[in-house]
């Protein structure tokens, strides 16, 4: 029988595409091999690569969350970061470029990716992973735009959703619209106006970087689909601080309004206080499973939780637990929760089809 469907709700794809010349068509090894053979600086900012299109096929990866970000100016970490924003306006060039880029991507390789603006969309990307006749397929893309300051006015959101975005988060750090990752603060006037606009075209609402006063308001305030893209919960890293993971009151929230929340592998959000000097040893696939059980455990059911990796979001290798090579590996998971007492439904469930659920339940027609 084959391995369940893995959907990742968090890949930079388009960053990595226009910061770094990443080619998704090639394989992940094969990118190590030309990075390292270069001498590409890509190693020292973004670590080894964990994406490609083969290592999709080989995992059974079906759809990505490929995201639009940009690094706001007062966070660059180096002048060889051509994705950074100074203005709005730049911030809104920025972020089309890499929509595009998704665009021209598709375009230019149908076999390899596609769009995702829709139901059908979705549905022709899993009719042909159902074809076991096919011995290759394409992976979905659905875009998520993360920070929202690529939305100069709230009156250009229908540039957006007719250019194919179908989620948005209001922040990474802190925003004019609430605040954000190491910036605390609650939603603005501007957020609520955000949100108010966003629920009349039925955005999804991604909470993941918001503060999380600003993630209970907007609990309380959203009225479309709200999910979590990529964040861990912080009750299970001991003498963690900050603003990054989900504390258990925000948890329960989006549990109650039927979210879905993406389990990330990076060592950082599995053990406080990790660096990639400790190695990656004692950190192991295992430790990600204990997030997905303490989120199974609140819910009382294994519907709100799957994946969302932020592979090459920032780090590679070096940085993800011991076991993984690249994204085929997350099939792992799936014998761990297993072991663990979850059904075949159940890792089916978190590996992917909550995701699906979410994606058939709020795309347009």
């Amino acid at each position: 029988m084959q391995p369940p469907l893995i959907v990742d709700a968090h890949e930079d794809l388009a960053y990595n595409m226009l910061a770094f010349g990443r080619d998704y068509t090639r394989s992940a090894v094969e990118t190590r091999r030309l990075e390292a053979e270069s001498g590409s600086q890509t190693l020292e900012h973004n670590g080894q690569a964990l994406l490609g299109w083969p290592e999709y096929q080989r995992g059974r990866v079906a759809v990505v969350f490929s995201t639009l970000f940009v690094t706001p100016i007062r966070r660059n970490v180096g002048n060889w970061d051509g994705q950074v924003y100074a203005d709005y306006n730049q911030a809104h060039r920025l972020y089309r470029a890499q929509l595009d880029a998704y665009h021209a991507l598709t375009d230019r390789s149908p076999d390899c990716f596609r769009l995702i603006a829709t139901r059908a969309d979705l549905d022709t990307v899993l009719e042909h992973w159902a074809d076991s006749s096919q011995e290759n397929h394409p992976v979905g893309l659905v875009p998520l735009m993360e920070g929202a300051e690529g939305v100069r006015d709230p009156s250009e959101l229908d540039e957006w959703w007719q250019a194919g975005l179908r989620i948005i988060g209001l922040a990474w750090a802190g925003t004019r619209f609430c605040g954000g990752t190491r910036d605390p603060g609650p939603l603005t006037e501007d957020g609520r106006a955000l949100l108010d606009a966003m629920a009349e075209f039925g955005f999804t609402l991604d909470v993941s970087h918001m503060d999380e006063l600003s993630a209970r308001q907007s609990l309380d305030l959203y009225a479309g689909p709200i999910i979590a893209s990529h964040a861990n919960a912080a009750v299970l890293l001991p003498g963690y601080e900050g603003n990054r993971l989900l504390p258990e009151d925000v948890i329960k929230g989006l549990i109650e309004r039927d979210a879905v929340i993406g389990v990330v592998p990076f060592c950082m959000f599995l053990q406080a206080g990790w660096k990639k000097a400790d190695g990656r040893e004692s950190i192991s696939l295992a430790t990600l499973a204990a997030h997905v059980d303490h989120i199974c455990q609140l819910a009382g059911d294994a519907r709100h939780v799957g994946l969302g990796t932020d592979f090459e979001g920032g780090f590679g290798l070096d940085s993800i637990p011991a076991g993984l090579d690249t994204i085929a590996d997350m099939q792992k998971l799936g014998p761990i929760l297993a072991a663990k007492g979850y059904s075949d439904e159940d890792v089916a469930a978190i590996l992917g089809e909550n995701w699906l659920r979410h994606l058939r339940t709020y795309l347009p027609k």
